[in-house]
């Protein structure tokens, strides 16, 4: 398994492989990717005639292996892209199921002339290919390439980039404060420059701004957890619950944030259901109106007395880690089980 940065080395040198998996959360990174195998191995007169693209979730094995057996146009090689393969879960239909077998078996006989690239987007930024026993696999078969963080240097400068191509200059000191509050998904890190462009409205963006468009990512794995109970995800609620508790040993102010939460979607409920409307309850709380659409979202997967017993829970977990010598872990834990107890 490579990287991108890796994968880049070897495409400048011109080493292109028979087929590749591409995984990760970041599509547009990953669409970089392709567009580096394409430019390589097809010239642009060409592209329309040897460069395929098939949709992963609604393709037959029939239609990879015919796009892959035609033969190049004029050309040495083509490029056939398989976006959106959900074959590639771990869990999925036996429709899809069948596919990736076929897929699997395929690999060993495909053309010398075709370069095969599928490629399958986490649902879950704490997913990664090691976890995944489909591409694990198929290591021996083809090549895999994880698309995870860049480095940063060249993070920063992609990110500039970005800021460049839709006409707005930023501060040095700005931009790497806003690369590295955002989610490093390049499809989010446009959007979110969308909103800071737009939000200062011809100004020089500041820190002020970042810090009111741009959740941390403390606030950000919160939210997360919330979302998960509120679809009633225990084994992602327990995943990140433990991830957050490992990599930091601050049980009271975790429990207080997870209260807190729970006490801003109390008040947005009950904001909601008295009337309010979603411009005003952003002014009362002083969020981004996109934000509080999420969390209008969240709170009406709940009650009002769930939301009310939610903060209990909350309340009596805090006092029991302040006044007594129980394992913090294990009693966290404990009240996740009692959260999904809740009726």
């Amino acid at each position: 398994m490579i990287d991108f940065d890796v994968l880049e080395g070897e495409i400048k040198k011109g080493k292109i492989e028979n087929s590749y998996i591409f995984c990760g959360l970041d599509e547009e990174l990953i669409k970089e990717g392709v567009n580096l195998i394409v430019d390589k191995s097809i010239d642009k007169s060409l592209l329309d005639l040897n460069y395929i693209r098939l949709d992963g979730l609604t393709t037959t094995f029939e239609d990879i292996m015919n796009a892959c057996e035609t033969m190049p146009f004029m050309g040495e090689k083509k490029v056939v892209v398989v976006y959106r393969s959900n074959f590639f879960k771990d869990k999925c239909d036996a429709s899809l199921t069948k596919l990736y077998n076929e897929v699997l078996k395929y690999l060993k006989d495909l053309p010398p002339y075709t370069v095969l690239v599928m490629y399958y987007l986490f649902n879950d930024k704490r997913d990664t290919p090691k976890k995944s026993s489909k591409i694990r696999s198929l290591e021996k078969l083809t090549k895999v390439v994880y698309f995870d963080k860049l480095k940063k240097d060249r993070y920063y400068k992609k990110v500039e980039e970005i800021f460049k191509e839709k006409g707005k200059e930023i501060g040095k000191v700005e931009l790497r404060y806003f690369a590295e509050k955002v989610q490093h998904n390049f499809d989010i890190i446009k959007r979110e420059i969308d909103k800071l462009i737009s939000y200062a409205d011809g100004r020089q963006i500041t820190r002020a701004d970042i810090d009111k468009l741009i959740l941390n990512s403390s606030e950000d794995d919160i939210f997360d957890l919330i979302d998960f109970i509120s679809q009633r995800k225990v084994e992602k609620t327990l995943e990140l619950l433990n991830e957050l508790l490992s990599t930091s040993d601050q049980h009271m102010l975790i429990i207080s944030n997870i209260a807190n939460n729970f006490k801003r979607l109390y008040e947005i409920k009950i904001l909601v259901q008295n009337g309010e409307n979603i411009n005003s309850i952003s002014g009362k709380f002083k969020l981004p109106t996109f934000v509080c659409e999420k969390l209008i979202n969240q709170c009406n997967k709940f009650t009002v007395k769930q939301l009310q017993e939610l903060m209990k829970i909350c309340l009596d977990t805090e006092n029991k880690l302040k006044t007594s010598g129980v394992d913090k872990n294990m009693e966290m834990e404990l009240m996740v089980f009692k959260i999904f107890m809740l009726k």
